[in-house]
């Protein structure tokens, strides 16, 4: 059966995505070959799995495989296996359309020298067409286990493709690549054989392909090329290194090596095994919350469901591998729905591997653990209000910029901090800000820096779900140095205290007259010492929100209710002490205006009206100058 073709253009991100494909050239050609053969692989685990519910599906052909083979005279290489197959529809979805987000990312990413960089194909999920790097066309029919029509998609690569019903004998994919001029080395059968070994040996489907040609002139019989062996279920000692990095590979779909892993098999109530990786790079889709790939549930080496949501808690979405229960029953997808206790223990035991390798790692090798930090760590740190049974060990895993830190791109963990606390410093300090420069140039650091106390400096928009739900950490508090009055408990001596309260009382007229003039502006004004050089700066109360917060929450839509600050004066400064002196009511008025205006500023605050404090201050330039 055949119908008349239908031709489709391509999205126009696709068109571009395709242009790049057959124009740049790419470093390592040969991984066009283990991307078709891991969708093929993905195909027969997805039939295996809907065979659960459908034995049917699998009619009188219940072995699944993936075939190989090359013709030399046609120029073509072959991919073919006998997994689900594709509808019309699916093929339009998978083929003719990719994800606008993902693909854009892509798109983006393939700049300047980086078009040359083959590992992005992986990253980004597009790798059917990492066949058009050898091929000026792609050829691939399929038919859907159980449905009785086959379709056919081609394509040069040009913007358009063509659909068409035809027939097709069995279940299945098969991809032919007519190959360009300049790709024979992919008509080898050693060269391929040499693929497959390096890239696919780990892939649980026999990988086929046809034997050494036979003396008697009889057709050569298909054999399988790879081991075929769910590696997971072979004893560690028996495994490589470099076979742990192939498989992960394969599994995450990502073509640079893993950070990390753990493998172990879980006996006791739950029996299972678990094969876990920390990738060295995030994908593009990291903060997507609908995204579904992660690490996939296998039961008894079938394929259940690849969901990160129900395998791993949010904040360990980046874990990539495979969980190989022997207990739960093979409808366990169905159970899920309903919230399996089986799941739920296999789950919190998964977590408590990674921990462990995340600790190992902070532990024994700084340089790779700071690697993870650095790719991962804003997405590690929503652990601390997800994860109420693990919050403290994730606390431990954590890294802060810090004030006595001078490099930008080192990080102290909690235990650093705790370890060098000043003799009877009770709290952990730390200040909320939008870039490292405002939180190191704040003047709420100003008395810490003089006292020579620690300061975490946080800038990450995660960092105020941290604070609110960490805090303590190793019995110290947590305390924001932008709320609250100063309180340094005994690094306060006598003489600090004493001078504290005679700034306070000499003070009081000032405080008044700057708290006349800004009016409902603030909560309150007060005098402080935990000012040296700047004359003045804004904090909330202990328990009100951060002015940081607010603003993050304002700026995607929300609707707050604004805190009203404190404003603290230094009265050793001379702009505070001008305003103190002042004898024109007007003048004065202006300066707290401008003292207002100045410390919402130094925090990272946006002016209401800044043309008007322009204005003020060229009027008092002017005034003050004469």
């Amino acid at each position: 059966m055949s119908t008349q073709k239908e031709t489709l253009g391509f999205q126009t991100e696709v068109k571009q995505l395709l242009h790049l494909m057959i124009h740049s050239l790419y470093s390592n050609k040969e991984i066009f070959l283990r991307e078709l053969v891991s969708n093929a692989s993905d195909a027969a685990d997805k039939l295996r799995f809907e065979a659960i519910a459908a034995p049917d599906l699998l009619g009188d052909d219940p072995e699944l495989r993936i075939r190989i083979s090359a013709d030399a005279e046609a120029r073509t290489l072959t991919i073919s296996d006998n997994g689900i197959g594709m509808s019309r529809e699916e093929v339009i979805e998978n083929i003719g359309t990719i994800a606008k987000s993902g693909t854009r990312a892509f798109l983006d990413s393939l700049s300047g020298d980086a078009r040359k960089d083959a590992n992005l194909i992986g990253q980004f999920g597009v790798g059917f067409y990492s066949g058009f790097i050898v091929a000026d066309k792609i050829t691939l029919t399929t038919r859907r286990a159980g449905a009785a029509e086959a379709v056919r998609w081609e394509s040069q690569g040009e913007g358009e493709y063509t659909l068409e019903a035809v027939d097709k004998a069995g279940r299945g994919t098969e991809i032919v690549l007519h190959l360009k001029e300049g790709e024979d080395e992919f008509l080898g059968d050693w060269r391929l054989r040499q693929i497959v070994h390096t890239y696919s040996d780990h892939i649980s489907v026999p990988i086929e392909m046809k034997a050494a040609a036979k003396e008697d002139g009889e057709e050569p019989a298909f054999e399988a090329v790879n081991q075929a062996s769910a590696l997971w279920t072979r004893a560690k000692s028996d495994i490589s290194d470099e076979q742990y990095r192939e498989f992960y590979k394969h599994v995450a779909h990502d073509f640079s090596d893993p950070l990390a892993w753990t493998h172990a098999r879980v006996e006791g109530r739950q029996e299972y095994t678990e094969l876990l990786y920390l990738p060295s790079r995030a994908p593009f889709d990291l903060y997507e919350r609908e995204r579904k790939q992660g690490v996939k549930l296998y039961v008894r080496r079938v394929f259940i469901m690849e969901d990160t949501e129900k395998l791993m808690p949010h904040y360990l979405r980046f874990v990539r591998g495979v969980i190989d229960s022997s207990d739960l029953p093979l409808n366990v997808s169905r159970e899920i729905l309903q919230q399996s206790r089986d799941i739920d223990a296999i789950r919190a035991g998964c977590v408590k591997k990674v921990l462990a390798l995340l600790e190992d790692l902070a532990a024994n090798d700084a340089e790779k653990y700071t690697t993870f930090w650095n790719t991962f760590g804003q997405v590690l740190k929503e652990g601390v209000g997800e994860d109420f049974a693990n919050k403290d060990r994730i606390a431990a895993l954590l890294r802060f910029a810090s004030s006595t830190v001078e490099s930008d791109a080192a990080t102290v963990s909690l235990a650093d901090y705790v370890g060098r606390m000043k003799e009877g410093q009770e709290k952990i300090y730390y200040i909320t800000a939008e870039t490292l420069s405002a939180a190191r140039n704040s003047p709420h650091l100003e008395i810490f820096k003089k006292k020579g106390v620690e300061v975490l400096l946080l800038t990450d928009r995660v960092d105020e779900w941290v604070t609110a739900s960490l805090t303590e950490f190793d019995g110290k508090a947590l305390v924001s140095v932008a709320k609250g009055a100063l309180d340094l408990g005994s690094l306060e001596d006598d003489a600090d205290k004493k001078a504290q309260e005679a700034a306070e009382e000499a003070s009081r007229p000032l405080v008044k007259r700057i708290r006349d003039a800004l009016g409902d502006k603030v909560a309150e004004v007060r005098a402080t010492a935990r000012l040296t050089d700047s004359p003045a700066c804004l904090v909330v109360g202990e328990n009100d929100m951060s002015t940081h917060l607010e603003r993050m929450l304002k700026s995607v839509g929300q609707s707050v209710d604004a805190v009203k600050p404190t404003l603290e004066i230094n009265p050793g400064h001379l702009l505070v002490k001008r305003l103190a002196d002042e004898q024109d009511e007007n003048r004065a008025t202006a300066l707290a205006q401008v003292l207002f205006d100045q410390a919402l500023l130094a925090e990272g605050g946006k002016l209401d009206d800044p043309a008007t404090f322009v204005k003020r201050i060229n009027a008092l330039m002017l005034e003050l100058s004469v």
